[in-house]
C-alpha cells in the first residue's frame, strides 16, 4: 500500500507492474486475508499497529474487489486496466502531436518487439501499450523464478523498458499539467 502510492506519484509503469504482482500474490495465497495478514503485513518490522491496519484494509479491499470482478485466477483488477486505458490515451495524443517526435521515435523502435510479442500471443492479442506491460511482467517473473533470459529478449526488455519509461515521464507530466500539447 505505501509503495504503490509512492509509486503510482513518481512512475506510472512500475506502479502498474507492482500492482500485478500484488494481484498474483494475492492469488498465490488463496485470496484468505488472514494468511496475507500473517505471511506479509506481520512481518513488516517498523510499522505502527495503525499503519499494519492499513495495509490490512487495503489488502482487504484488493481482495474484495478481485472477487466482485472475478479475476480471481488470471486478469486484472479495473482499477489497473484504468490505468491502461489512461496510458494507452496518452500513447495516441503524443503520437498525433508532432512535438513529441522523440516519443514517437522510441515507439517506432519498439514496435518490431510488439510485433512479434502480439504475434506470440496467438489469439489473446492485446494492445500495444498492455503488449509492452505483458513482456516486462513476463521477464519479471522469469528472474525471480531464477530463469535463464536469452540476449535477444534482454534486448527486447531494454528497448521497451525506455519506451515505457519514456511513456511514465510523460504521463507524471499530464498528471501534473506540466505537459505542452501546444504546437509552437
Amino acid at each position: 500500500m505505501i509503495t504503490a502510492s509512492a509509486k503510482k506519484r513518481e512512475n506510472i509503469a512500475e506502479y502498474l507492474l507492482y500492482m500485478w504482482q500484488i494481484e498474483d500474490l494475492i492469488r498465490a495465497y488463496g485470496l484468505d486475508l488472514d494468511r496475507i495478514e500473517k505471511e506479509i503485513i506481520d512481518r513488516h518490522t517498523g510499522l505502527s499497529d495503525q499503519q499494519k491496519k492499513e495495509m490490512r484494509d487495503w489488502y482487504e479491499s484488493l481482495i474484495d474487489m478481485m472477487r466482485r470482478e472475478g479475476v480471481e485466477k488470471t486478469g486484472h483488477l479495473q482499477l489497473n486496466k484504468n490505468v491502461l486505458i489512461d496510458l494507452n490515451n496518452l500513447h495516441a495524443r503524443l503520437l498525433k502531436n508532432p512535438k513529441f517526435a522523440q516519443y514517437a521515435a522510441e515507439f517506432y523502435n519498439t514496435l518490431p518487439y510488439i510485433v512479434e510479442i502480439r504475434a506470440k500471443a496467438g489469439d489473446n492479442k492485446k494492445d500495444e501499450i498492455e503488449s509492452c506491460f505483458d513482456a516486462l511482467y513476463g521477464i519479471l517473473m522469469l528472474r525471480l523464478q531464477g530463469k535463464e533470459i536469452s540476449k535477444d529478449t534482454l534486448e527486447a526488455t531494454q528497448q521497451i523498458s525506455r519506451f515505457l519509461a519514456l511513456l511514465a515521464k510523460y504521463y507524471k507530466q499530464d498528471y501534473n499539467n506540466e505537459l505542452d500539447f501546444d504546437e509552437d
